[in-house]
């Protein structure tokens, strides 16, 4: 295999031939005999004359080779106190025959399907079924309000929906179908039928247009892969977009599963047998990537969660269903791991549970902070393995490749780019600058497979907003900077940067002196307007269970503790002096803090609850520290 640095030179030296070995791992209709298509950057497209059925390769393709009783997908709900295995035999029976289903209702190559699900085998079992038809799949996260998901109705404009009766957040049912009907009614586009699993919790009443999934399925002949394009969509990812119009992020088929499949066993260190638990959501990238499609390729036991890792029914859980599946490698997002920490602190539950398969902690979706680094690392004494990438990439751009040698590990930073991924970092002319210099974060194209081949409908708003900033570079929206190394830092959104007194000075980097105050469980730094000096950033921390913050006189005493902290760290430069106590911080359902909305409420604006918020009310008991009221 090569040390990391062999493999990464000859993805860069050796483009095609490094990829076209990567696709050998898999089964083709038709072998593809070229790598790249670069007739028409910034479209590049991978394996061009490739033909393939991605769902085979998940499922039939292990049954072929002797597998079928090996366990594929583990579903654990702790919220419904169900657990059920599917071995990759069933799980291949369970998606041929609901490709029937949807066959028999006209969905056929090229058309849409979008999937309104809650985190259950069924979500999985779609979009497996979708991709075995050729078919595009669109991923809505359950819940999503009615005129969201109308938004993207309108957009994907689908042949069908799948949904289920209800889904379950924490301890909430929350009723779907009345949210479909309300977006269909709100939609232009008119999807021909529905097809509703229900569920116990809360059944749907049913339309002329409804199928019931339970129904539909009794009576189904399941349905052959059909051979696709490499180039050919496999699915419509929506990422919010800055005018409000969501983006609707185009994968393709065969650049994917190369690279998902490349990834499993190089980054992860996850192979045939093994299990991988990933407590993310099918509505993510991560849940589309790396619960569905990557431990399927593999040939590796994926675990679906639907929980959470607080409260459901408490902060034990992760490593309970590390515990009974044998996981080797759980990736997560670090602010389940703040949750975690905020509710455990000294880790306790950790002793009631077997925890000795697990090699590595991938974390991902945000920046990882030096203070839940250690934490997570001295709590369970393996390591932990920050990695960066987004929505449009698919897969890793930076990480520890644990499959191939494990590099050392730098605290506030997701290590090494993967190979493909030339990283670099400009300033806002578009000239390099020198290592250890903040600026905007670039990937050089063309990029590697995996990675996003336009936006749905709108090549012009691809090239736009993602190509036309730096000429002949991908802008990833990330500010930071390589060491001297090599290694990428990535300090937050661009956005994130903040001007004090011509001072530029990333907001992430005052969160992580915060967050290693022993009493804070997680924070966020802002910067607001102000006449003086541009911007000055403004500081807000929750504080870790236990911590009596009534004491007299402890918040006072905490603010000027903080103040010093960031003071002695940053400089007086950074002028932090104000930080305010708070229950909870915003956040979106994938974790991430809503610090775009704080920044917009704290500038006086009249800043709308974003579709993505994972509890509004959070917002709204913020609102007033916020504007100061």
């Amino acid at each position: 295999m090569g040390t990391y640095e062999e493999i990464f030179r000859s993805s860069v030296e050796d483009r095609e031939g490094f990829w076209l070995r990567a696709t050998e791992s898999l089964d083709w209709y038709k072998a593809p005999t070229r790598a790249l298509d670069e007739s028409n950057p910034p479209f590049y497209r991978w394996f061009p004359d490739g033909e393939l059925n991605i769902s085979h390769n998940a499922l039939d393709r292990h049954v072929d080779a002797g597998r079928g009783e090996q366990a594929a997908l583990v579903y654990d709900s702790p919220v419904t106190g169900t657990k059920r295995t599917y071995t990759y035999a069933q799980l291949r029976d369970e998606v041929a025959t609901f490709a029937g289903v949807l066959r028999d209702l006209g969905v056929g190559y090229g058309d849409r399907v979008v999937l309104y699900m809650p985190m259950v085998p069924e979500a999985a079992i779609a979009m497996l079924a979708c991709a075995r038809l050729g078919a595009i799949h669109s991923v809505v996260f359950g819940g999503f309000a009615a005129k969201e998901l109308a938004v993207r109705i309108d957009d994907a404009a689908p042949k069908v929906m799948v949904s289920a009766s209800c889904g379950i957040e924490g301890k909430r049912v929350i009723e779907y179908k009345p949210l479909l009907d309300k977006a269909i009614e709100l939609s232009t586009h008119k999807p021909e039928r529905n097809v509703v699993l229900q569920r116990p919790q809360a059944e749907a009443s049913m339309g002329e247009k409804d199928v019931d999934w339970a129904e539909a399925v009794r009576t189904a002949t399941p349905a052959d892969p059909v051979p696709v394009r490499s180039t050919d969509p496999l699915y419509i990812l929506y990422t919010s977009g800055t005018t409000g119009k969501p983006k609707g992020v185009v994968r393709d088929t065969g650049g994917y599963a190369t690279a998902l499949n490349w990834s499993m066993p190089n980054v992860y260190d996850v192979g045939p047998g093994e299990a991988m638990f990933t407590a993310s959501d099918v509505g993510w990238v991560v849940g589309h990537s790396y619960i569905v499609y990557a431990p399927l390729l593999a040939g590796a036991t994926t675990v679906l969660y639907e929980g959470k890792p607080v409260g459901t029914p408490d902060a034990g859980q992760f490593w309970r269903v590390i515990a009974e599946n044998d996981v080797t490698s759980m990736f997560t997002a670090p602010t389940a791991f703040r949750a975690i920490k905020k509710e455990d602190p000294d880790g306790t539950f950790t002793k009631d549970y077997d925890l000795s398969k697990l090699k590595y902690l991938f974390l991902a979706g945000e920046r990882l902070d030096p203070e839940t680094y250690r934490w997570a690392s001295e709590l369970l004494g393996i390591p932990v393995i920050d990695h960066w990438w987004q929505t449009e990439t698919g897969w890793p751009i930076a990480a520890d490749p644990a499959g191939i040698e494990l590099l050392e590990i730098k605290p506030g930073s997701p290590t090494r780019p993967m190979p493909g991924w030339d990283v670099q970092v400009l300033d806002t002319d578009g000239k390099p600058v020198e290592a250890g210099t903040d600026g905007a974060i670039v990937v050089k194209l063309p990029m590697p497979p995996g990675s996003l081949l336009t936006l749905w409908n709108d090549d012009e708003r691809f090239v736009q907003s993602y190509m036309s900033a730096f000429s002949g570079y991908y802008l990833t929206g990330d500010g930071g900077h390589l060491d001297g190394d090599g290694y990428v830092f990535v300090m937050g959104r661009t956005d994130d940067v903040i001007n004090v007194a011509g001072h530029r000075l990333s907001t992430g980097g005052m969160e992580e002196v915060l967050a290693g105050h022993a009493d804070v469980a997680e924070c966020a730094v802002i910067g607001v307007a102000d006449t003086m000096k541009g911007q000055i950033p403004r500081g807000f921390v929750v504080l870790k269970s236990g911590v009596d913050a009534d004491a007299d006189g402890y918040e006072e005493k905490l603010r000027g503790e903080l103040v010093e902290m960031v003071r002695d760290q940053i400089g007086a430069v950074a002028s932090l002096k104000d930080v305010a106590v708070v229950p909870a911080l915003p956040k979106t359902r994938s974790g991430k803090i809503l610090r775009k909305t704080m920044r917009g409420i704290a500038d006086g604006h009249d800043e709308p609850v974003p579709s993505t918020i994972d509890d509004a009310s959070v917002l709204d008991t913020l609102r007033p520290v916020l504007r100061r009221e």
